[in-house]
């Protein structure tokens, strides 16, 4: 996708969007690589030069995005199984379907979703975010997660969803890219704290436990290329959920994740062959008392 095609496409949403879309080549940018991981074609040469030497050390990466997209899945059927019905996705990434609203309201069309990211490129597609069922509804917000009162008080969000029932906050694959494990800790709160109980949080978030040497190597490329990635033990990622009740099967590698609580077989499970190591990633659901 060139850039005079992604500021055509951005310009249609207004001068507020398109006073937001600054995009770089210069600097590879994070949802830009996971899209190239996924076989996407929305991303730019500096993007695909720093994947591959990603892929270079951690040859498996492929398979460790897709698992998180598959636990994205997994998750949200499992909650919307559960009876929630309304969804805040953060660190949305480029459209990949099928997209968490397409699960949601595949469970229930009255399902709603407000996407959030700061990506411009995601942006530019963010009209394939915002489809719906004729009974639910879907919007976007072009934000960033290290300002989650600004999320929370955007129209987007306070029109679509009703922060007085039950909601699902989801930031997968996300908040490794927050470096100080106490900001991490504090955007879960800030994001849950107005909400009641009965609402959920699904998150997963890439480790070097399960491959100290290449999850190491790869956290040395991103931060050299200026996106700062913060691989976090099993014990640091736990404290995320601190004061909510995990659901089975806990906090597991993302591929292991599965619903136990319908007892239905895991939908979009990866090979067999899948080991922790090649993932490497934990990934859990819970839900707040």
């Amino acid at each position: 996708m060139s850039t005079d095609e992604t500021v055509a496409t951005a310009a249609a949403f207004g001068s507020d969007e398109s006073a937001a879309l600054h995009i770089r080549q210069d600097i590879p940018h994070s949802a830009r690589m996971y899209d190239y991981f996924l076989g996407g074609k929305d991303n730019f040469a500096v993007d695909r030069e720093a994947a591959e030497r990603v892929l270079t050390v951690f040859p498996t990466m492929r398979t460790a995005v897709h698992a998180n997209r598959t636990f994205m899945r997994r998750a949200t059927r499992a909650l919307a199984r559960r009876g929630l019905r309304q969804w805040l996705d953060i660190g949305t990434g480029i459209p990949t379907s099928p997209n968490l609203h397409e699960v949601a309201q595949a469970v229930d069309p009255r399902a709603r979703v407000v996407y959030a990211d700061n990506d411009p490129v995601v942006l530019a597609h963010s009209r394939a975010l915002m489809t719906s069922t004729p009974q639910g509804r879907t919007a976007y917000v072009h934000g960033d997660v290290r300002d989650p009162a600004a999320i929370l008080a955007t129209p987007q969000v306070q029109q679509t969803l009703d922060l007085a029932r039950p909601l699902v906050v989801s930031m997968v694959a996300l908040l490794h890219f927050v470096p100080e494990l106490d900001d991490a800790r504090a955007i879960v709160d800030h994001l849950l704290a107005p909400l009641p109980a009965g609402s959920a949080l699904v998150l997963s978030h890439a480790t070097a436990e399960l491959d100290p040497a290449g999850a190491s190597q790869v956290e040395k490329i991103y931060n050299q290329a200026g996106t700062s990635l913060r691989l976090r033990p099993k014990a640091e990622f736990a404290t995320l959920f601190d004061g909510l009740d995990l659901l089975g099967p806990g906090i597991v590698p993302a591929h292991r994740w599965h619903d136990e609580g319908t007892g239905t077989p895991a939908d979009d499970a990866l090979p067999a062959t899948v080991t922790d190591a090649q993932v490497s990633f934990y990934a859990a659901v819970a839900v707040k008392p």
